[in-house]
């Protein structure tokens, strides 16, 4: 068993203390969206779009002298209707890994150097909209960003783009879109709609992934989603997509992507996704695989937010089955400091295999958890510091680790 640096009395006394949160949150806020919708700027960390201009912003104001408000600086400036070009720089330090994206420890690295190009389908002015939107990065993150959901070497699951000391490339995003009144279809290579946190460093609160994101849900597909908004309180979504995290290769799976968004009242929004089919690699093939995504986010005062999320993964061909809770609080202290508790319960099986650390492979259905308590302190409107302490255990696998991690996110 590894020793974590602090027991689990230590934690629940965190808990007990209230040092809870995840991103800006706002009394009110519109239809949850999921994150796959947002490009950067926190509103997918907090799924709240009207907040969205204050999560990227830091929502004005000064700390210790420092101008943490106003209009975040853009490389070539943003504008409605126009092309926009941008990105950002994470690069953070952890001293454990846990095989869930952070898995080069006690080193300093360049996690995701990240570039865009994007033009916003409009169809507002009653016409029809046309858009587009490609995404590429380098660094630590991009071999778990590329396409290996593909049977073999297409798009970016590609030898040429891996390089050593788990750098590599990855295009997480290719694709077109067209709008027309309140439909809107993208088609091409895009993030799932799947879950709460997305690869996206400036989208999330913290620093690390949980559990549920990385062993439970996919991070892209290849194919056509559309969503139409019902009226203002629910937009439902629906697609087909080529499997799990495949790139150009239609070959690679088949499966339905949908689900929808309700607001239920000024403070709560309920976002449930599914996927069913052929997943591809993951499903082995075989079209009996299933999962879905319920979020429910709920402003509770106008700085706290609580987010609890329940993910269900089953392929009966190969018996992988498992299930995660996530609960999420939120707390602004102010406009550049707000505080997070991330709580997890993900339950696994010997398919799944995650047994981090050279832990011993599971052999049965077995449960993980993990706390994670951290800040966010945003140093002006395109700096942004996310320290953390994790502790991961699993009783069934006789395992048991705490560490810190930190990393600086600064867009452009």
């Amino acid at each position: 068993m590894t020793n974590g640096k602090k027991g689990l009395s230590t934690i629940f006394g965190l808990v007990a203390t209230g040092i809870m949160t995840v991103s800006s949150a706002c009394a009110q806020y519109d239809v949850y969206t999921p994150a796959a919708d947002y490009g950067y700027g926190g509103a997918a960390a907090s799924g709240c779009t009207d907040c969205q201009a204050a999560a990227a912003t830091g929502g004005g104001g000064r700390l210790l002298g420092r101008d943490c408000g106003g209009d975040p600086w853009t490389l070539f400036g943003r504008r409605d209707n126009a092309l926009n070009i941008g990105g950002w720089f994470s690069a953070g330090y952890h001293s454990a890994g846990n095989d869930l994206f952070n898995s080069h420890p006690d080193q300093f690295g360049l996690h995701q150097g990240w570039l865009f190009v994007e033009k916003a389908a409009d169809a507002s002015n009653g016409g029809v909209g046309l858009g587009f939107r490609i995404d590429a990065m380098y660094g630590l993150d991009g071999p778990d960003t590329q396409s290996f959901g593909n049977s073999g070497p297409t798009f970016d699951l590609d030898p040429r783009f891996t390089r050593g000391g788990g750098f590599g490339f990855a295009i997480p995003q290719a694709y077109g879109e067209v709008a027309v009144g309140d439909w809107n279809v993208k088609v091409g290579h895009f993030y799932t709609l799947v879950g709460y946190e997305v690869v996206t460093a400036p989208d999330n609160f913290f620093y690390s992934h949980s559990i549920t994101s990385f062993n439970t849900e996919p991070f892209t597909h290849t194919g056509a989603i559309a969503s139409y908004s019902v009226n203002d309180d629910t937009t439902i979504y629906g697609g087909w997509t080529a499997g799990w995290d495949s790139g150009f290769d239609f070959a690679a799976g088949s499966n339905f992507l949908g689900g929808f968004s309700r607001q239920l009242n000024d403070d709560a929004a309920l976002t449930y996704i599914t996927t069913f089919g052929d997943f591809g690699a993951r499903s082995a093939g075989n079209d009996d695989a299933y999962s879905h995504s319920i979020v429910l986010d709920m402003a509770l005062t106008d700085n706290l937010q609580y987010i609890v999320q329940s993910d269900l993964l089953r392929i009966a061909s190969t018996g992988e089955d498992n299930v995660g809770l996530n609960q999420y609080w939120i707390y602004n202290v102010n406009d550049c400091v707000s505080l997070g508790t991330r709580m997890e319960w993900w339950k696994g099986d010997d398919i799944t295999g995650y047994a981090p650390h050279g832990a011993l492979a599971p052999t049965s259905s077995h449960s993980y958890y993990a706390a994670t308590f951290g800040m966010n302190y945003r140093l002006s409107p395109n700096v942004l510091l996310r320290p953390e302490y994790r502790y991961d255990w699993s009783p069934a696998l006789d395992y048991e680790q705490g560490y810190f991690g930190m990393d600086v996110v600064a867009t452009f």
